[in-house]
């Protein structure tokens, strides 16, 4: 147990010397995190030409809800999948188990009170015509709450793209209504054009869009960028520790560290379990200094507050299994290189294209098909999908069984072909 304190406290002094593996592990994503989290929560704008996965629970037996799934199929935008089977209650936790990014729920008798409201509106709009006075028609008119839809979508989708999403809904709605409108006036009477402020009437009695976050969890907190990038970016802080852990492994083997344990009274493995220990404590203190920024001090930045999961203890699981995948990852490139150049260049190139495929810089859902395949590959994409399980989506053990496993796996061959390299070389 002693060597094994003297074994950390000798890679401390090394960490400590390294000024430059300090500043990306700890400076860096801390810049970076405060930047992307403001620039998402002022504008985000996603321009994307795949089509939005929309599952749809149709109700209603009526003709507007026909016409309105018609004109959704229509406009190109949306992969429509109707499903009339699912449950009342059971659309949102459908919708994360089909992985679809939205999902809409008509409810019955929709068609009913569209017609009921186009029917009245043109009605007293031919009683006024008669009457030649102009009244008030909103206290004559009774609202359609009934008729309200549901509108669920991923919380991992941003609310600006959500929103964005249900205004091209709420444009279909709208040409119904007008359809409607537009035949009981024909029906009745003939009437080619609207009277002055019945448009205005006309608008604010629109159909109204529930906008819900689907969740497995009724206690899981909002969406929102801080949810969103925290995660993302202490992900990006614990891979960049390749530049650190990665050139001392190579520094080691140069100079003839390797070598000379193997004349020691000591173990390749407890050396080996202070480097990964003294790096797994590092990631913990970054993801402690980052989440503490977004607790604390995002709400005086005028960004809203990290909301930390309601599991702590699965919580701490895919924050060690992250930690201890990074940590791994950085083994395994100072394994492989021969020089620090080497260590640094491509410890940090790697970690830059698993950020861009894993999801850190880009949602993996806007990607083109054969990247979103891609994506698998990069660890980053793993734990992003488990924080975000756990902080968008009140996740539970089923849930991240998949992400642990996949880490676990990834931890083991980076172990693996260090242990492999290392032995090739006769270093240990």
């Amino acid at each position: 147990m002693f060597k094994f304190f003297i074994a950390i406290k000798k890679e401390l002094i090394q960490l400590l010397a390294d000024k430059v593996g300090l500043f990306f592990m700890f400076a860096l994503p801390i810049v970076l995190v405060m930047i992307m989290t403001i620039i998402q929560d002022s504008a985000y704008k996603l321009v994307n030409e795949n089509k939005i996965s929309l599952l749809v629970n149709n109700m209603d037996e009526g003709a507007a809800s026909k016409k309105l799934l018609t004109f959704i199929d229509e406009s190109g935008l949306f992969e429509m999948t109707v499903d009339n089977a699912i449950e009342r209650d059971m659309l949102a936790k459908e919708l994360l188990n089909r992985k679809v990014l939205v999902a809409l729920q008509i409810p019955p008798n929709f068609s009913e009170h569209l017609s009921q409201k186009a029917a009245g509106l043109s009605s007293e709009m031919l009683s006024e015509l008669d009457l030649g006075i102009e009244s008030d028609l909103k206290e004559k008119i009774k609202p359609t709450g009934n008729a309200k839809l549901k509108f669920y979508h991923d919380p991992v989708l941003r609310d600006n793209y959500t929103m964005s999403l249900m205004s091209i809904i709420s444009s279909f709605l709208e040409l119904i209504e007008n359809g409607l409108m537009i035949e009981n006036l024909y029906a009745e009477m003939g009437i080619e054009k609207s009277m002055d402020g019945f448009k205005d009437e006309f608008e604010k009695n629109k159909v109204k869009i529930e906008k819900i976050a689907a969740s497995v969890s009724s206690k899981s907190p909002t969406p929102n960028s801080s949810q969103h990038n925290v995660p993302a970016w202490t992900i990006f802080a614990m891979f960049f520790m390749v530049v650190s852990l990665g050139s001392n492994i190579v520094k080691e083997k140069l100079n003839g560290s390797f070598l000379r344990m193997r004349t020691m009274p000591t173990s390749f493995f407890m050396v080996l379990t202070s480097k990964m220990f003294v790096y797994i404590m590092v990631a913990l203190l970054q993801l402690a200094v980052i989440f503490s920024i977004g607790i604390f001090i995002f709400p005086y930045m005028g960004l809203p507050q990290l909301i930390l999961p309601n599991n702590p203890f699965l919580f701490l699981c895919v924050v060690l299994l992250s930690a201890f995948a990074a940590v791994s990852f950085a083994i395994m490139i100072g394994s492989l290189t021969k020089t620090i150049e080497q260590a640094n260049g491509i410890g940090a190139v790697s970690v830059i294209i698993f950020a861009a495929l894993g999801g850190i810089w880009v949602p993996v859902f806007v990607m083109p098909g054969f990247m979103q395949t891609l994506s698998n590959l990069s660890p980053m994409k793993w734990c992003l999908e488990g924080f975000y399980n756990l902080f968008l989506k009140g996740g539970n053990w089923a849930d991240l069984f998949p992400v642990m496993l996949v880490l676990i796996l990834f931890i083991l061959i980076c172990q693996g072909i260090s242990y492999i390299s290392l032995k090739r070389e006769n270093l240990i």
